[in-house]
This record gives structure tokens, C-alpha cells and sequence, in this order.
């Protein structure tokens, strides 16, 4: 390849890091009874949180990385329209499967966010539980922006992310000498707070909590949640 544009360098490193592993995702997806701790039904708790206490008022709004579609159900359940996206086959099947109930406010998308068409400030609310520590750090800005076109003014960013323990521990220059993120990049308070806190205004960073298995919530100490907001224009 030729690189003539940051378009294409960006796809020469993606082919470097194997990014686009479709394959390997919808097999990942494809036994749905694995003991997964994301293999759930539950919302995340963080996600219910902000909803239940009004914080996120019901809009349009756009899952991305939505895996089995868990958190998107959830999110039509209590009134939001929702564009669930992720490039996994096995993984929109199952979110399909789950979300007949809700067809109407409920679509989701086998793609790439990046290559998911959508108008400028149409989202309410963008959802990523688990996407943002699975990209590659020369996306890293690109999905940043993408995420700031996406919401409308005064919207709201939600993250579930892992932490530096429940990431690789891998620098993003010891990730391109491995050819691989290895199951996710971890993240300090710090990083997440410069890497967002440049489009948003974060309103609330902190720990997952681990809920008691029969609250019917997700959430898992390893991880962090954050809710920032766009700013009014």
C-alpha cells in the first residue's frame, strides 16, 4: 500500500495490529454459554444508575462495541431509540435475538463504527462499554472526534473501560513492537481524564462497583465508568 493520506495510514496499521478480526470476534461470540463475565443479560450498573436518576433523560442513542446487545436493550426498555453497532456477526445475531421485543426502537448494525453513516449531533446519549480499550492508539483521536460528532450539544458520553489492572499493561509504543493490544489496553484516572476531558465535561469517573449476583446489574471492579457531557454550543 501506498500511503497517501491518513485514511491510509490508518489502514496500514490496522493490518499491522490485525485490528479488524472479524472472524475471531463472531467465533468469541459464537458459545453464547461461556463463562464470560460480559455473557450476561444485565445492564451495566453504572448504566442504570445515571438513567434511573434521571441524569440521562430517554433520547436517541448509540451503543457502540454493543456486543450481545445487553446494554442496548436495556437503554429501548426505558424509552431511548437505539443504534446498536459492532463489526462482530455472531454478536448482532444474539442482539438480535434479544431485542425482538423492541424491534421498534431497537436496530442494530454489523460494522465498524468508523464506517457507520450517521449525521452530525443526532445522538442523545453515546454509549461504549468495552469498545474504547480495545482501539488501537493511532485511532485513539479519530474515535474521540467521532464520538463529539455524534452528540448533540448537552449530550452525554457514557464509558465502561478497563483499568491499568485489567488491561494488557502495554504502552501504545510496546503494542505496535507486539502487533497486538492483547486483550485491551488499561487506563489511569489521568489518561481518561486528558483523552475526554477535551470534548467533554466529566461529570463522574470511579471503579465499577461489583453488584450481588441477584441484582440483576453488571459490573466488574477492573474496570472504570465515566459520564461527561458535551458542552451547549
Amino acid at each position: 500500500m501506498l500511503v497517501q493520506s491518513e485514511d491510509d495510514l490508518h489502514r496500514l496499521l490496522d493490518e499491522l495490529l490485525n485490528v479488524h478480526e472479524d472472524e475471531w470476534w463472531s467465533q468469541f461470540y459464537s458459545n453464547r454459554a461461556k463463562p464470560c463475565p460480559f455473557f450476561v443479560n444485565h445492564p451495566d450498573e453504572s448504566l442504570v444508575e445515571w438513567v434511573s436518576k434521571q441524569m440521562i433523560p430517554p433520547g436517541r442513542a448509540l451503543d457502540i462495541g454493543c456486543g450481545n446487545g445487553r446494554n442496548s436493550t436495556y437503554l429501548a426498555k426505558s424509552g431511548f431509540t437505539v443504534d446498536g453497532v459492532d463489526y462482530a456477526q455472531e454478536a448482532i445475531n444474539w442482539a438480535n435475538d434479544r431485542a425482538l421485543s423492541n424491534s421498534d426502537q431497537l436496530t442494530f448494525h454489523c460494522q465498524s463504527i468508523f464506517d457507520f453513516p450517521f449525521q452530525p449531533e443526532t445522538y442523545d446519549l453515546v454509549y461504549d462499554s468495552g469498545c474504547f480499550h480495545h482501539m488501537p492508539p493511532h485511532r485513539r483521536r479519530s474515535y474521540v472526534d467521532l464520538v463529539s460528532t455524534a452528540l448533540n450539544p448537552g449530550g452525554w458520553f457514557g464509558l465502561t473501560c478497563f483499568t491499568p489492572c485489567g488491561g494488557s499493561g502495554l504502552t501504545d509504543q510496546e503494542v505496535y513492537e507486539a502487533r497486538s493490544l492483547k486483550g485491551g489496553l488499561g487506563y489511569t484516572e489521568e489518561q481518561l481524564r486528558d483523552t475526554w476531558g477535551r470534548i467533554l465535561n466529566i461529570v463522574e469517573l470511579r471503579q465499577m462497583r461489583k453488584p450481588l449476583p441477584e441484582s440483576g446489574l453488571f459490573g466488574e471492579e477492573f474496570l472504570w465508568v465515566m459520564i461527561g457531557q458535551k458542552p451547549e454550543k
